[in-house]
């Protein structure tokens, strides 16, 4: 590749622009590449996934010397409470105003990292290096940070974009097949929110995506395009931006009645067909435009589907949900047009009824 950050084969970076200026998204097929950028940035300290570290130690350790705090990636990790033990690590181990953070790792190490950016002496500049198909195709970009509270699910954050962002596909090598479907759910979202089009150009590449390393990276960064159209008009998650919640209050509450133990863009898979359900039982939509996206939801979420989802703890989970409104739940639903649409439903019996006529129905 003869040194260049970008190889002959791959497209150009997207260039991302926010309120702190514009940030880019680099694509590299190898992970020393990835390393010549941070030798232009100013004294760096690496925030890793210790299972990342462990797979990759051979291609990472070179580059960090001492200058690195490993984190067990889990919801346990990314609270406020746990925070400040990484705040205190960092600073024992000489991290000081002007250095620049690193992160290295899925969803959780980019929370955590971005929050810590964030905050600590009043800001300080970060890179992103995704390891996991859902942090390289969707949650990489945004500059969205939320991390736990007690029992509230990402509760607390802030909006800090990234210096830089680096997708690198030789990452995907090392996943687990549960991995892989938690980011094919985000990508197979937006396509739905993009619209009927877009949903059907994902649907018939469903089985290229998961068998041809090109055309998962072509999908990453269709599935990158549709959300920056989002972002860049709503940075700040004011309006039109919520529809990327699509999913997300019904996948949470799932998260949280199964104990964490389906994997985020499964659970969002489930939150998806969950929403165009009840889209179907209030009348928004018809049966047919159920069944048309049902099939490859249903094959997303795989075997987790069968796991029984307990209804009070879901109830008590999705009540709790940052974006309700009084009591009101606030979903995104899709309506008649197969366009996501934000909606305030009753958090009443008949939603509770739904819900428990959906669990049951997908056991089946």
């Amino acid at each position: 590749m003869g040194g260049s950050p970008v190889p002959e084969t791959s497209e150009a970076p997207l260039l991302i622009e926010s309120y702190k200026g514009q940030y880019k998204v680099k694509f590299c097929s190898n992970l020393q590449d990835v390393f010549l950028d941070f030798q232009e940035l100013k004294k760096s300290f690496f925030i890793i996934d210790e299972q990342v570290l462990s797979l990759y130690k051979s291609q990472i350790s070179p580059h960090i010397g001492e200058r690195v705090l490993t984190i067990e990636a889990n919801e346990g990790s990314k609270s406020l409470e746990k925070c400040p033990e990484f705040i205190q690590a960092l600073l024992a181990k000489g991290l000081r105003r002007g250095d620049t953070l690193v992160a290295i790792g899925g969803g959780i190490t980019q929370d955590i990292t971005c929050f810590i950016a964030s905050c600590l002496f009043r800001g300080l500049e970060w890179v992103l290096v995704p390891t996991t198909l859902l942090a390289q195709a969707d949650s990489c970009i945004g500059s969205k940070s939320s991390i736990n509270l007690g029992g509230w699910k990402n509760i607390v954050g802030t909006f800090t974009p990234p210096r830089n962002i680096w997708i690198c596909p030789e990452f995907l090598k090392t996943l687990e097949n549960k991995d892989i479907l938690s980011g094919l759910g985000e990508m197979i979202k937006v396509h739905i929110i993009d619209g009927p089009s877009s949903f059907d150009k994902l649907y018939e590449g469903y089985q290229r995506v998961l068998a041809e390393d090109s055309f998962m990276l072509q999908f990453i960064r269709e599935s990158l395009l549709i959300k920056k159209r989002l972002i860049e008009i709503d940075e700040f998650d004011k309006g039109p931006r919520n529809v990327m919640n699509y999913g997300h209050s019904f996948g949470h509450a799932i998260e949280a009645a199964t104990g964490f133990s389906i994997p985020h863009g499964v659970a969002v898979t489930i939150g998806m067909d969950m929403a165009n359900y009840y889209s179907w039982r209030a009348g928004k939509i018809s049966k047919e435009d159920y069944y048309k996206y049902n099939p490859i939801l249903m094959k997303n979420a795989g075997e987790f589907i069968k796991l029984d989802i307990p209804i009070d703890p879901f109830i008590t989970a999705i009540s709790k949900d940052k974006k309700n409104v009084g009591a009101d739940l606030k979903l995104i639903l899709l309506n008649h047009e197969l366009k996501t649409e934000i909606c305030r439903v009753p958090n009443d019996e008949e939603f509770r009824r739904v819900c428990v006529e959906y669990f049951s129905r997908v056991k089946q």
